[in-house]
């Protein structure tokens, strides 16, 4: 019996998984810090956050922190377009941008930034990506530039009281499942209602943010940069 946990949301076949609420929690509550500090030093700060190959958190986070960029791995970016979108803020008179960036997102034509090397048994480290983004901004645009890594503290600490409701409601809906004897399957949540569905429904593929999904154009209207 499985119950969908991961801080990323990249399970295919639920809505949501728990830990993800939290994570995007901790990123705001991040980017709200960065904001006071980019402003009084005329800064760009640039947040890099977990989420491996689908940009959920960025995305959410983004938003809901009010950066003025968010880079995803599904949309890979262009550095012109973003280091564009700091000098447009510069010429309003703006003079500090932030920039949320999945660990995942990768140039246009690139590949996914890693951090040493990687072992023959598990996926690839990402990393790095952030450090990458904050060099080319301030090299480009003349802009001091700072980067954060929120790493594993995304990972931890008191969670939402949503994913506190959602994993007791999973696993409990876990248990009736168990008790009537239909094994093999994964609990899901499917934005009303708490469901189930095969394993092999939910593993056979990750679930990624649609580049031109109902985020993806809330942040295009909000004239957030995709870096597209």
């Amino acid at each position: 019996m499985g119950i969908p946990k991961t801080i990323d949301n990249d399970l295919a076949a639920t809505y949501m998984t728990f830990g993800f609420d939290s994570a995007v929690a901790c990123a705001t509550d991040a980017l709200d810090r960065l904001h006071t500090t980019a402003e009084s030093h005329r800064r760009v700060m640039i947040l890099e956050v977990m989420g491996r190959y689908a940009g959920w958190i960025a995305m959410m986070s983004g938003i809901a922190g009010g950066a003025e960029v968010i880079l995803i791995p599904e949309i890979p970016f262009r550095i012109e377009s973003v280091c564009e979108a700091v000098a447009a803020r510069e010429r309003l008179g703006k003079h500090h941008t932030i920039v949320v960036a999945a660990e995942g997102a990768r140039p246009h034509g690139g590949t996914f930034a890693t951090v040493g090397e990687q072992a023959s048994d598990r996926e690839a480290r990402l990393g790095g990506l952030g450090a990458m983004v904050g060099s080319e901004i301030e090299k480009r645009t003349g802009k001091e530039t700072r980067v954060v890594v929120l790493g594993h503290l995304q990972r931890g600490g008191s969670p939402t009281h949503w994913d506190r409701a959602l994993c007791t409601v999973f696993g409990a809906k876990a248990v009736e499942l168990v008790k009537a004897g239909a094994l093999g399957r994964m609990v899901t949540y499917t934005g009303s209602s708490v469901d189930s569905v095969p394993l092999a429904d939910a593993v056979g593929h990750i679930r990624t943010v649609p580049p031109d999904g109902g985020l993806a154009s809330t942040a295009r209207a909000l004239g957030i940069c995709l870096g597209e």
